[in-house]
């Protein structure tokens, strides 16, 4: 496997994304080609400015699509996801995360692409409460899937395996941890909490924990994994675990704001979110707090990178570098008037 691209077409779905157009800069930094599957509708600021990349118009759930898409590409990187916590009707979640990999998957092996990475999550792992941190050998079952998104993206790891037992998908799966930096446009539920700490909106919080990576350290994980990684195999590409009290209290100090005062338990919160969700039916916005989310925050997301580091020479920068690009980002886009 080259180390560097060499001209060669790689096609990178959810190139318009937070990681996604990480991943496609480091492409670029490599020397690929980058063929970037996006749909009509998608905001493309992430990639103003980028030269080199030719864009191809589709929806992962429009089959034919994406087969037209993976033509020619030499190697495929599956970034694309629906990554809300809540959704009105779940089965849009899996159409997009479940149906829309097997599109890409099955493209792939009609074109016979060299080598496919898949961005899967750290969602199909199993956490618990104590402070012990999960890997890759620790998967979780559907059925033990809190909520619509982590029960696709478990589906949608398990059909990775699959087709490459049965089928001889070239495929290598990545589980990123929780990333966070510059242009995270939508922003993500971390960027959210990021965006109303730094607001001085979040007073208070739960005892949780969580594994904070930068984003570019995650799409350089999926270059080594292009490159490095065994087939059929699982990489967490994470960072530091920490408490959510502490993530809070450092955005304060970067922003010179209010630290958070107390922490909450979670049974007043749930008819909160009981709330915010039956709003949203209504408005169409993700809530900010949700049942599902209070029943994740249970257990401390802390994981381990040390498979990656070992196999495919990855690493992370300290994530407090990572928060600062993060707050300058949302800071120069206008998220914290």
């Amino acid at each position: 496997m080259m180390a560097q691209g060499g001209g060669e077409t790689v096609l990178v779905t959810g190139a318009t994304g937070f990681v996604g157009s990480a991943v496609v800069r480091a492409a670029l930094a490599a020397g690929f080609h980058v063929r970037a599957l996006v749909r009509a509708t998608s905001v493309r600021a992430n990639l103003e400015g980028l030269r080199g990349i030719e864009l191809v118009e589709g929806d992962l759930r429009d089959e034919p699509a994406v087969v037209r898409a993976v033509a020619g590409a030499r190697f495929v990187f599956h970034v694309a996801a629906d990554y809300r916590l809540w959704v009105p009707d779940p089965a849009t979640l899996r159409a997009a995360n479940v149906g829309g990999t097997e599109h890409v998957m099955r493209a792939a092996l009609r074109h016979k692409v060299e080598r496919v990475v898949y961005t899967s999550s750290v969602a199909t792992l199993r956490v618990t409460p104590e402070t012990r941190a999960a890997s890759e050998d620790d998967a979780l079952d559907e059925a033990e899937a809190i909520g619509a998104y982590k029960q696709s993206k478990v589906l949608a790891e398990r059909l990775v395996e699959r087709l490459v037992r049965t089928d001889g998908l070239p495929a290598v799966i990545v589980n990123p941890s929780t990333p966070i930096g510059a242009r995270d446009i939508r922003p993500t539920p971390t960027g959210r909490v990021i965006v109303q700490a730094a607001k001085g909106a979040m007073p208070a919080f739960v005892d949780t924990g969580l594994n904070l990576v930068g984003v570019d350290d995650v799409a350089r994980g999926h270059l080594q994994a292009l490159e490095k990684g065994r087939l059929g195999e699982r990489y967490i590409l994470g960072g530091d675990n920490l408490s959510l009290q502490k993530l809070l209290l450092e955005i304060a100090a970067l922003v010179d704001g209010r630290p958070p005062l107390f922490g909450l338990p979670r049974w007043p919160l749930v008819p909160l979110a009981w709330c915010a969700e039956t709003v949203a039916r209504f408005t169409g916005k993700e809530p900010f707090v949700t049942r599902d989310g209070l029943k994740m925050s249970r257990n401390r997301m802390f994981f381990s990178s040390e498979k990656a580091k070992r196999e495919l020479g990855y690493s992370a920068q300290p994530h407090a570098h990572a928060l600062a690009e993060a707050l300058d980002w949302f800071r120069g886009a206008g998220y914290l008037r």
